[in-house]
């Protein structure tokens, strides 16, 4: 395995995984001359069996002698990259380099995206649960850097979880780069013939090179 590595999360709700964010995705990395490869975690289960899975591959891809290493997720599964990136204990192995979100669930406190909430806390989850897994509350100063990438039209989850988020990263100084296109519903994966957000997997490769892959 080369010694940088993205890990990509699929999206969908924390009910089921996209196919279309999911080896496509990673192909497409690939062919960016990214190392890259898809990690299909648990789905129907609660909170904290997705983020448990997470930090176990991402000791698995560790030992196998990555160095530098960045969870890459869409919607849910930018919701578990981020969560996976922002609550790493002090043993360097759990740790990632970097996060690349798109289109991210963010906050389990909002009324929207009520899906993920459900499948991942369950209908009745309380106010203390709820904040303890919205990643805007999440950030500290020891953070790693953050790719966020979002549509103005998102109706499934909209732009207001990138926006609180971003601020979390900038009250705290986390390097952090945030893309909001104006055009395009929710779930666009690779968003090729999408417009102007079309262009994130470029710019998203762009940035982790400048972070040292």
């Amino acid at each position: 395995m080369e010694s940088s590595h993205v890990i990509v999360l699929p999206g969908g709700g924390y009910g089921m995984l996209s196919d279309t964010e999911s080896e496509v995705i990673a192909e497409h990395l690939r062919s960016l001359g990214l190392s890259a490869d898809v990690f299909y975690y648990p789905v129907q289960t609660r909170h904290p069996g997705p983020l448990d899975a997470v930090r176990e591959e991402i000791r698995r891809v560790r030992a196998a002698g990555v160095e530098r290493l960045a969870l890459l997720g869409f919607s849910a599964g930018g919701h578990l990259a981020g969560h996976a990136a922002l609550t790493a204990s002090a043993d360097a192995v759990e740790g990632v380099d970097a996060a690349v979100l798109c289109y991210p669930v963010v906050s389990m406190e909002l009324a929207t995206h009520r899906g993920s909430q459900d499948e991942l806390l369950g209908p009745d989850a309380g106010g203390e649960l709820r904040a303890a897994t919205s990643l805007d509350r999440l950030v500290t100063a020891d953070a790693p850097p953050f790719f966020i990438w979002h549509t103005a039209e998102d109706e499934a989850v909209p732009v207001e979880h990138a926006y609180l988020l971003g601020q979390a990263l900038a009250a705290h100084f986390v390097p952090h780069a945030l893309h909001v296109f104006a055009e395009g519903e929710h779930g666009l994966g690779l968003a090729t013939g999408a417009g102007a957000a079309e262009q994130w997997s470029r710019l998203a490769a762009d940035w982790l090179v400048a972070q040292g892959w």
